[in-house]
């Protein structure tokens, strides 16, 4: 299974979040720490903030900050959440295929799916935030380009 870059980025969005506990940081900030447009890093905040993982606030002392549903929820549920996840294979599309009334391939591919969000369900972002990658991603703040150290 592959994430998707918005499902990519909102994890590594999260986990840059968790690394500066309740201090908020700009949108900007973190499109540029991440090295992704800022115009996806939006999208991927409101998605974020639409599913409680992330307030965001306006104005000044605004930015972005991890909620405690954000820091404690499963990555594999996450993971859920965010892709929407369906079959593997479509076995219904526009040329449904004919093997699809006795096809195993699809259950197994299935069965593989859920095996590794599975393997997701007992990490949390605060798991994921751990040495050595909280400190590797301290390191990045304030370090991107345009960003003063």
């Amino acid at each position: 299974m592959r994430l998707t870059k918005s499902t990519d980025l909102a994890l590594r969005t999260i986990m840059r979040l968790a690394v500066t506990g309740a201090e908020p940081c700009t949108a900007r900030q973190v499109a540029e720490e991440m090295q992704v447009p800022y115009s996806h890093l939006a999208k991927v905040a409101a998605r974020l903030q639409h599913l409680g993982l992330i307030e965001t606030r306006r104005g000044r002392g605004g930015g972005l900050t991890l909620t405690t549903t954000g820091r404690t929820a499963s990555v594999g549920q996450l993971v859920r959440e965010l892709e929407r996840v369906g079959d593997v294979v479509d076995c219904e599309g526009d040329v449904p295929c004919p093997l699809r009334q006795g096809c195993r391939l699809r259950m197994a591919l299935r069965r593989a799916q859920e095996a590794f969000l599975a393997s997701l369900d007992p990490l949390t972002v605060d798991d994921l935030v751990a040495s050595p990658t909280g400190p590797v991603l301290l390191g990045l703040v304030g370090r991107a380009p345009g960003l003063s150290p």
